[in-house]
């Protein structure tokens, strides 16, 4: 197979100030995955280099840079996804940590569990000698600042961060040459959650999904929405039967029409086709493209803002 990448930098009103670092940022996880990607690297290993990048990068909201909550604490989740075996590790609520992705996929070689969330994090980190970073290396100046602007807001609601503001959710979607997929989502959350707060990006078949039967798919957006369609899923189920920028559009539909979602998808077939659509204004993705290269773009034809 021909390998394939795609990834996010989320689906959300991107002021247009942070557009450029938005490209830029998903460019650089492309670049620094396809060469081995080519070359022979596994897609699950691709997926997480790739997040990997993006979590690193303070331009997102997922590693560093993520939004604080209402405590202002930063509490992570993230999931990766293995389309051969149906296998999962997803991580919740985690904190002091750059890269929630690597700490899930961990857990795809646990004997008996998927999915970790609260205290117990803690001991499984320890267990497993994973690197901790202290609140301050993954917070920003820019995260802080709106912050304070929105701790003592009434008005506020976690829906409105669609509204410009400064970050989103990032995703990897990969095909490798032995024609295995695999997807990971990794968020900070939404600004001034709930502590606890869990939204779709550790869901599996909500926040990521993959098969090498349907295809893989990695969402972003209002993930309360998200999480009520199972949306990655519902996107991989059109898979079969539908054109791949097809099944993207109508699984965006439904979360628009159905739960009055907002948010996007990224995916790629078992035959190496992309999937992408937003029904938000923009959405930061980038892909590779054997005759193109790199091609990073913010806003899809399809892609339209819904009405709050």
């Amino acid at each position: 197979m021909e390998p394939k990448i795609i990834v996010h930098g989320g689906a959300w009103n991107i002021p247009r100030r942070f557009h450029q670092a938005h490209l830029d940022g998903c460019s650089e996880a492309i670049k620094s995955v396809i060469p081995d990607l080519q070359n022979g690297l596994s897609a699950l290993e691709a997926v997480e280099r790739a997040v990997n990048v993006l979590e690193s990068d303070p331009t997102f909201n997922a590693g560093k840079g993520s939004y604080l909550n209402a405590a202002g604490e930063i509490e992570l989740d993230a999931i990766i996804c293995d389309g051969t075996t149906l296998n999962f590790g997803a991580v919740a609520a985690i904190q002091n940590v750059l890269h929630p992705v690597s700490v899930a996929k961990i857990l795809l070689t646990h004997p008996e569990h998927c999915f970790l969330a609260g205290r117990g994090i803690e001991e499984f980190l320890k267990e497993h000698h994973f690197p901790l970073v202290k609140v301050e290396e993954l917070l920003t100046e820019r995260e802080l600042i709106y912050y304070r602007k929105i701790k003592g807001d009434p008005k506020f609601r976690t829906r409105k961060p669609f509204e410009p503001s400064p970050g989103d959710t990032v995703g990897a979607v990969a095909l490798d040459k032995q024609g295995h997929l695999a997807a990971a989502t990794s968020t900070g959350g939404t600004p001034r959650k709930l502590p606890g707060r869990v939204g779709d990006s550790p869901v599996i078949g909500a926040g990521a999904y993959a098969d090498n039967q349907l295809g893989a798919i990695s969402a972003t957006g209002y993930g309360e929405a998200i999480m009520k369609i199972l949306l990655a899923k519902l996107v991989c189920d059109q898979l079969t039967h539908l054109p791949a920028m097809e099944a993207a559009r109508y699984g965006i539909s439904q979360l628009q029409e159905r739960v009055n979602g907002l948010g996007g998808v990224i995916g790629i077939t078992q035959n190496g086709e992309y999937a992408y659509c937003h029904n938000t204004p923009y959405m930061a993705f980038a892909f590779h493209d054997k005759t193109d290269g790199i091609v990073c773009r913010i806003k899809t034809d399809h892609g339209a803002a819904v009405p709050l």
